[in-house]
C-alpha cells in the first residue's frame, strides 16, 4: 500500500508539473476545439506507455543492447521541442476553427504521442519511479498496473485541461490573441529544447 501511495504521489506531481505536454494540449484545445484536445491527451497517455514498456522489459537489458538509447531519446526530445516550438511560434492565425480543422484526428494523436514519447521529463519520471520507488519484488502484474495508472493519470489531467481551454467563451478570448499566445507557447517550447540540448553537451 505504501508503495502504491508513493507511485501515485510521484505520478500526480509529474503529471501536473508544466511542460511540453501541457503546452501542446493547451494550444490544440483552444485553437481547434475539444475533440482535437482530447485526441492530443490520448496521444500523450499512449506516449507514457512507451517508457513504461521498455522499463518493464528492463532498463538494464535495453541499455545492454542499446547503451545510448536514453541519450538518443533525450536528444530527439530536445530537437522535437525546438521543432514544434518553431512551428507554433510561426503559425499563421486560425480564422474559423468551427468550419475547418487543419489538424486531422491522426495528427492530433501524433502530436500528443510524440510529445510524451520523446519527452525527457516523462522518461526520467517513469524510469526513476520503477528503478528507485518500486521494489524489485513487486509482482509483474502490479508493475503493469502502475504503468496503466501513470498513463490514465496523464489522460485524466490533460482531459481536464482540455475541458478548461476548449470552453467556448475562453476559446474566443484566446483566439483573438492567438498570435501572442502561440508565440509565448512556441518560445517556451524552443527554450525547453535548447535547455535540454545544453544540459547534455
Amino acid at each position: 500500500m505504501a508503495e502504491f501511495l508513493a507511485v501515485a504521489l510521484i505520478t500526480i506531481l509529474a503529471v501536473i508539473s508544466p511542460g511540453a505536454d501541457f503546452a501542446i494540449v493547451t494550444k490544440n484545445s483552444y485553437l481547434y476545439g475539444r475533440q482535437t484536445g482530447l485526441l492530443t491527451a490520448i496521444g500523450i497517455a499512449l506516449g507514457v506507455l512507451v517508457h513504461v514498456s521498455y522499463t518493464l522489459v528492463g532498463v538494464a537489458v535495453v541499455l545492454k543492447f542499446a547503451p545510448n538509447l536514453l541519450t538518443y531519446i533525450k536528444y530527439l526530445g530536445a530537437f522535437y521541442l525546438i521543432y514544434i516550438g518553431y512551428k507554433t511560434f510561426t503559425q499563421l492565425p486560425v480564422a474559423d476553427t468551427n468550419r475547418s480543422n487543419p489538424l486531422s484526428k491522426r495528427q492530433a494523436l501524433q502530436y500528443g504521442f510524440f510529445t510524451n514519447a520523446l519527452n525527457p521529463k516523462t522518461t526520467l519520471f517513469v524510469v526513476s519511479t520503477y528503478t528507485q520507488i518500486v521494489s524489485s519484488l513487486t509482482p509483474k502484474a502490479v508493475l503493469i498496473g502502475y504503468g496503466l495508472f501513470m498513463s490514465l493519470a496523464h489522460f485524466v489531467w490533460f482531459a481536464m485541461v482540455v475541458l478548461v481551454f476548449s470552453q467556448q467563451q475562453l476559446r474566443q478570448q484566446m483566439l483573438q490573441r492567438q498570435v501572442v499566445i502561440n508565440r509565448v507557447i512556441g518560445l517556451i517550447l524552443v527554450m525547453l529544447g535548447i535547455f535540454l540540448l545544453l544540459a547534455h553537451v
